[in-house]
């Protein structure tokens, strides 16, 4: 007879993804403690959940002023061309080439369902720079995108799950 079901399974995979999505930077002594799992235990869910890329990898929350940098959103509504091999060309332009080219740093791509098609949230020095790679987009992908819109995020009140330290100076902007 198995120690685990495959729910109880599934019931601990994701406790212990909650509690490493609230600060991945913690001990696995700390988080075992917090699950209430031994250090083993969490060890080897945390090594299949990695394997079968549950987990995809590991990142901080930082500050973006403390960078020098502004956050922005770009949001993509795709003509009716065929997407093709438009997808590949799309991440080596955000990811891979001309946006590290300039001082682009691309947090995350995503598909949408809605009216927009993609939302691609990156990091720029300035609005100049933002600008200038939505005008690379635009240029290298002209029969795949109808539509694009730019917006600067003002202030982030939370990000992967944690809310800002610095909540109290959002009310400036009210």
């Amino acid at each position: 007879m198995p120690k685990s079901s495959k729910k109880q399974i599934n019931e601990d995979d994701k406790t212990f993804l909650k509690m490493l999505q609230k600060n991945s930077g913690d001990s696995i002594e700390s988080i075992a403690k917090r699950c209430g799992f031994s250090r083993q235990k969490l060890w080897r869910i945390k090594k299949r959940l990695e394997k079968d890329k549950t987990i995809w990898g590991y990142s901080a929350v930082v500050d973006d002023e403390k960078l020098d940098v502004k956050r922005y959103i770009l949001l993509v509504k795709r003509s009716s061309q065929p997407i093709g091999d438009a997808i590949n060309k799309i991440t080596k332009l955000t990811c891979e080439k001309k946006g590290r080219e300039i001082g682009i740093d691309v947090l995350s791509v995503g598909y949408l369902h809605g009216e927009y098609d993609v939302a691609i949230v990156f990091t720029a020095k300035d609005i100049i720079l933002a600008k200038k790679f939505e005008g690379i987009l635009s240029s290298e992908c002209p029969n795949l995108i109808k539509e694009l819109i730019l917006m600067e995020y003002v202030f982030l009140l939370r990000d992967s799950g944690i809310t800002n330290p610095e909540i109290e100076a959002f009310r400036e902007f009210f």
